[in-house]
């Protein structure tokens, strides 16, 4: 317990990424994850490496992450904190199929350490919600709010379904 009474915050190491989420290298861009606050909220961290595949075709010569592997990089941690809270053997597929108002901010580069903070904003029965910033070197590089991905919760079926297709295009009922 931390102070106060309060669930003390979880931690995800690389191995229990490979646990949660179906995503491997060179496309698992979240390292770890810490602060992970039951399904509520968590912080992703990914050291971003001159080495990443991406650099030798977007601009060699000033190499900066493309924006979309950012947001992948949210969806990810948010991905990897919802399965977190499921007591499920192998995890389901998640589909991110949304995001607003999303704004990138400043170039991310080799050497930066990436902080993804992921919020639970709502969620209902299969889909969940995330308002979400990235930031690195103390300056925002990404916000958006709030995402969505179908997610079982607690309020699903066990062993129910995975969400089906119309949940892959935004629709939510």
């Amino acid at each position: 317990m931390r102070e106060g009474g309060e669930p003390k915050l979880r931690t995800a190491e690389t191995n229990d990424l490979f646990k949660l989420l179906p995503h491997r290298y060179p496309f698992l861009l979240v390292d770890r994850i810490i602060d992970m606050d039951g399904d509520r909220s968590a912080t992703g961290i990914k050291n971003v490496s001159v080495n990443e595949p991406y650099f030798q075709g977007h601009f060699p010569r000033s190499p900066i992450m493309p924006g979309m592997l950012l947001i992948e990089g949210l969806a990810q941690t948010a991905g990897a904190l919802c399965m977190r809270n499921l007591e499920v053997k192998e995890p389901p597929l998640v589909y991110f199929i949304t995001i607003d108002k999303a704004r990138f901010r400043r170039p991310v580069v080799p050497g930066d350490i990436l902080h993804y903070y992921v919020q639970r904003s709502r969620s209902t029965a299969c889909l969940m919600c995330r308002s979400a910033l990235a930031h690195t070197r103390d300056f925002a590089v990404m916000k958006s709010s709030p995402a969505r991905a179908p997610c079982w919760s607690p309020h699903a079926s066990p062993g129910g379904p995975v969400p089906g297709p119309r949940y892959l295009y935004g629709g939510e009922g």
